[in-house]
């Protein structure tokens, strides 16, 4: 999408959304429906070379990390890490498995495992060009090493207790750049990216751009802060997101039991004094919605995470954490009485609600937040709804909603803030623990101002 034309929809929307109350900010979610792949490129610049990004920290654990950058022809990628600077130390991994090793054009992906909880690491990437003409004929024409060292800390119950979130990017640069740019000052332990990087994505080239090589100055932002991925609605959306894997790789398969292999975007990690779960909401609309034909499957999949839930919930690390927080895309609360909770069969329409896809979940309330009370959560940050609010905790519901803002940046035909509609800003979530209590605070990315700050206490056990 044009630059001009983004802002002249965005204004337009705004003008939509004017009116108090989710009602309105309902067309900025649908708005992302018809965006259909925009950020498809298939003709990535290399200036010849065979690295052609900065390295992408995915999956923060305790004891393993993940490692994807692209290259621009078939390659075969590795790390180099170690606990000393110089990598005097290091060990060389490649990528994929036993056996034999991965081979891409587009997309290296390590997985580092057998590391130690809260430990610094020092890392470096490479690849080897690859010629293959066949299953005899094959053999390496040149090595690339990018030639920085980077470095990384792994979760633990000794790691400093700070997250960041963002969400709703939507592949609009500039705020993804304001995002990043205040990611850079605050420098948390990891970010969760709580959904709706992407829009609808036919081709891995569109992918890599959303994540590896971002329109923003700070093409390394996740070079050495480590990211995590809870999936939006639209992340799984066009014939590339639905195997996103290729881009961003599932979780290491040992943190779940064989019962839960398919789960590979949950996340149970202990980071200092708080404990981290994320949860997979998946689509807005229903399996039996006919615009998606009968081939998404989130009813069955949205159940499937409470026996994980119930067991990552019980482990030791997470029950003695004196902070839980969860994350997840679509809110699982809303106090309107008009937000579409997503449970109209069989299409999501009903003419008591405001739109024809969920603006809430009241199914994923229902499964979830039963066991995240019983466990004394404190907090749940989502998004979704593209409009920042916060919900405090009442007698009903034990449990704060946070809701992070949209990528909007109203403005008029040069671009320039004109200040109106000030609902529509993107966020930055900051979580801390802060003398013995956790501090989260919203940052607004329109103004650069703080617009809300709580704070929670140790949660009784």
């Amino acid at each position: 999408m044009k630059r001009r034309e983004f802002l002249k929809n965005t204004a337009l929307i705004a003008v939509a959304t004017s009116a108090p109350g989710v009602v309105g900010a309902t067309s900025l979610i649908e708005k992302h429906t018809t965006d259909n792949n925009q950020s498809a490129d298939n003709n990535l610049p290399t200036d010849g070379r065979l690295i052609i990004s900065a390295p992408m920290l995915q999956n923060y654990a305790s004891t393993s990390i993940g490692v994807a950058f692209a290259v621009s022809d078939l390659a075969n990628g590795y790390v180099v890490y170690g606990e000393k600077p110089d990598l005097s130390d290091g060990k060389k991994v490649k990528c994929g498995g036993y056996r034999t090793t991965d081979i891409s054009d587009k997309v290296i992906q390590v997985r580092i495992t057998g590391l130690k909880p809260s430990t610094t690491y020092y890392y470096r990437i490479g690849a080897d060009r690859i010629s293959y003409k066949g299953g005899y004929n094959m053999k390496i024409i040149g090595t690339e090493d990018d030639g920085r060292i980077y470095k990384f800390t792994t979760a633990g119950q000794k790691s400093k207790s700070h997250f960041c979130v963002i969400n709703d990017t939507h592949v609009k640069w500039e705020a993804i750049r304001r995002a990043v740019e205040k990611i850079a000052v605050l420098s948390p332990q990891c970010v969760v990216w709580n959904g709706d990087a992407s829009n609808s994505e036919e081709t891995i080239e569109a992918q890599i751009r959303i994540f590896l090589r971002p329109e923003i100055e700070r093409k390394d932002y996740a070079s050495e802060i480590p990211y995590i991925l809870c999936p939006g609605n639209h992340d799984f959306r066009g014939w590339a997101n639905r195997h996103l894997e290729q881009v961003w790789m599932y979780r290491q398969p040992d943190e779940r039991n064989s019962r839960d292999w398919d789960l590979g975007r949950n996340f149970a990690v202990r980071m200092g004094d708080i404990a981290m779960i994320g949860l997979d909401t998946a689509e807005d609309k229903l399996d039996t919605n006919p615009i998606f034909a009968g081939l998404f499957n989130s009813e069955a999949y949205r159940e499937a995470q409470v026996a994980w839930l119930r067991d990552a919930l019980a482990q030791k690390e997470i029950a003695s954490a004196p902070y839980l927080v969860a994350f997840c895309h679509i809110p699982l609360y809303d106090p309107d009485p008009r937000a579409n909770p997503g449970d109209l069969r069989p299409a999501d329409k009903d003419p008591q609600y405001s739109t024809d896809y969920a603006i809430w979940q009241r199914t994923c309330a229902k499964l979830w937040t039963p066991l995240l009370e019983k466990a004394k959560c404190q907090l749940i940050i989502t998004a979704h709804q593209h409009c920042y609010r916060y919900d405090a905790p009442t007698k009903d519901r034990p449990w704060a909603q946070m809701i992070g803002g949209g990528p909007e940046l109203p403005g008029n035909e040069q671009g320039e803030d004109t200040g109106k509609h000030p609902q529509l800003f993107p966020t930055v979530i900051d979580g801390e623990v802060v003398g013995g209590r956790l501090r989260i605070t919203a940052y607004n990315l329109r103004t650069g101002k703080v617009q809300q700050t709580v704070e929670f206490k140790p949660r009784k056990r």
